[in-house]
């Protein structure tokens, strides 16, 4: 994508991130005693089976007035939610995540269109094996749809694997999962009253990570990526209107890519996949890409996140950044700067990054921690 291998943008401001001797590196600064307001990030610790929600105080108004701006950095109203488990692998069976973070901010937009979801031990348990579930929803044209998929697609992941039994093949887990995705469009466009909310829609990340393998479903852009022994490795591909096989799908189905201030679907959507958008279809599809990668003793975490963090970030530059936290490498070099290793540290890292660079959606960030690194220095 473009801009994603550009350098640390050094800002008047002096933000986080800079470059020094052509190395990546965090810039310390003191905070000053003036009205400015950065990043001001909250974590709220997340348990039990509930699912996490992003703290939202925009979200679903209808209010007319703007979110509160930062004028000097201009960066509208930030919101935003971590969670973090400890202590899990001390509860006697093994189970797939040590710990999640996650951290949503509205950056430069007006409304949060943004949503995360995150059920640890959502399925299995009884002589089945536990799985955990984590979701990134980006929404376009409002929020509705991506709050829909943030309540109901684990829901209904659920009920779809209990009904037909626990995939094992990779072949099943595409069936399950694509049976979910069709439900939940359904039920959005079920809910829908009136043209506008048929113009509502929202991309789908979503990963199910248990002590073998991690699954993953995707429709639309957001991303997920895996560091496997400090090497990123895509768990999803980006359903682009530009992508050749995705354009020749859209036209095969009557429809037209229209290059309108970038490729688009009748010249309206960039993603050719999303849930919602029920005017679009049949030209765009809510049927995810699904991935099963076997999880081996090298794999340290996964990144999910809207296209806020990857349209300015790389895969190899989140995958590096995450890792200096969760080893703890970042937290010694910059203690002024970093408070911690956790994996809600490393999604704030990551979404202060997209900011420093310029990017101008909500950003949404998971970090789900599968090994741990603390200690290590690289």
């Amino acid at each position: 994508m473009a801009g994603d291998d550009a350098p640390p943008s050094r800002d008047e401001g002096g933000g986080p991130f800079c470059e020094a001797d052509g190395t990546q590196r965090l810039l310390v600064k003191k905070p000053a005693v003036t009205s400015r307001r950065r990043l001001e990030i909250r974590r709220a610790r997340a348990g039990g089976l509930a699912v996490t929600r992003t703290m939202d105080p925009v979200e679903g108004s209808n209010s007319s007035s703007p979110p509160d701006r930062d004028t000097e950095d201009g960066i509208v109203g930030i919101l935003a939610a971590g969670g973090e488990i400890r202590g899990r692998e001390g509860q006697g069976a093994r189970l797939p995540c040590l710990s999640h973070g996650a951290v949503s901010l509205i950056g430069r937009r007006r409304v949060m269109e943004d949503a995360v979801a995150v059920a640890p031990g959502f399925a299995g348990g009884g002589g089945v094996a536990v799985y955990d579930f984590f979701g990134v929803y980006d929404g376009h044209g409002g929020a509705r749809v991506a709050q829909a998929c943030r309540e109901r697609l684990h829901v209904v992941l659920a009920e779809e694997v209990a009904a037909g039994g626990w995939p094992r093949a990779e072949g099943r887990w595409r069936e399950v999962m694509t049976a979910s995705f069709s439900r939940v469009d359904g039920e959005v466009e079920a809910a829908a009253q009136g043209e506008a909310e048929r113009t509502v829609g929202s991309t789908a990340v979503v990963a199910v990570v248990g002590t073998k393998r991690i699954v993953v479903a995707n429709c639309g852009d957001s991303r997920a990526v895996l560091s496997r022994g400090g090497a990123a490795v895509p768990l999803s591909f980006d359903h682009k209107a530009d992508r050749p096989d995705e354009m020749e799908r859209v036209e095969a189905a009557g429809g037209r890519v229209i290059n309108w201030d970038g490729y688009r679907v009748l010249g309206v959507l960039a993603t050719s996949r999303s849930i919602g958008d029920c005017y679009l279809k049949p030209f765009v599809i809510s049927e995810p890409d699904v991935t099963v990668t076997e999880r081996t003793a090298k794999d340290e975490f996964l990144i999910l996140a809207s296209d806020g963090l990857w349209d300015v970030v790389s895969n190899e530059a989140a995958c590096k950044i995450a890792r200096q936290c969760l080893s703890g490498r970042m937290a010694r070099m910059f203690p002024d700067a970093v408070s911690g290793c956790t994996a809600a540290e490393a999604a704030a890292l990551l979404a202060e990054l997209a900011i420093s660079r310029g990017s101008e959606d909500n950003i949404s960030v998971v970090v789900v921690e599968l090994k741990r690194l603390r200690g290590r220095t690289s």
